[in-house]
């Protein structure tokens, strides 16, 4: 199969067989830019898989005790050592869900979930689409959402 070549606010994307292979313009917003290409591409399910670097990131740790979030920003230059995630619909919109691993200058490493992060240098993404819908619900138990496969 011949490859297709796609190109986006902020992103540009080869297409080989059903796998899409994704570049993030550099000072782009991760989550903003991977979310317009979804909606582009109409992907409604799938998993993504990424690396690059970014000088700052919103991170996000769910408090299972209270059911709570709590957010935190780091500004600094960073090595994305891995983003993984999945495309799912919440409430009506198509959403990524997407945690990340950064490497610190001092090579210690911070994780979590992705609120949002700046590309500083690269962004690559690969993303692996599934022909179905998936819809995820708030389980009130838990506090968080999750895969609702009667939907």
């Amino acid at each position: 199969m011949e490859a297709q070549y796609l190109k986006g606010n902020n992103w540009s994307a080869k297409k080989v067989d059903h796998v899409y292979l994704v570049s993030i313009k550099n000072h782009s917003n991760i989550v903003e830019t991977l979310t317009d290409f979804v909606r582009e591409q109409k992907i409604q399910a799938g998993e993504v898989t990424g690396i690059g670097a970014v000088s700052e990131a919103a991170l996000r740790f769910f408090s299972p005790a209270t059911k709570k979030y709590v957010d935190k920003t780091f500004k600094e230059q960073m090595e994305v050592t891995n983003i993984s995630g999945n495309i799912s619909e919440i409430e009506g919109k198509l959403t990524l869900h997407l945690h990340i691993t950064l490497g610190r200058e001092d090579y210690s490493a911070l994780a979590g979930h992705l609120l949002e992060a700046k590309i500083q240098g690269a962004g690559e993404f690969i993303f692996y689409p599934l022909n179905t819908r998936i819809v995820k619900i708030k389980n009130e138990e838990i506090g968080i959402n999750l895969y609702d496969f009667e939907k």
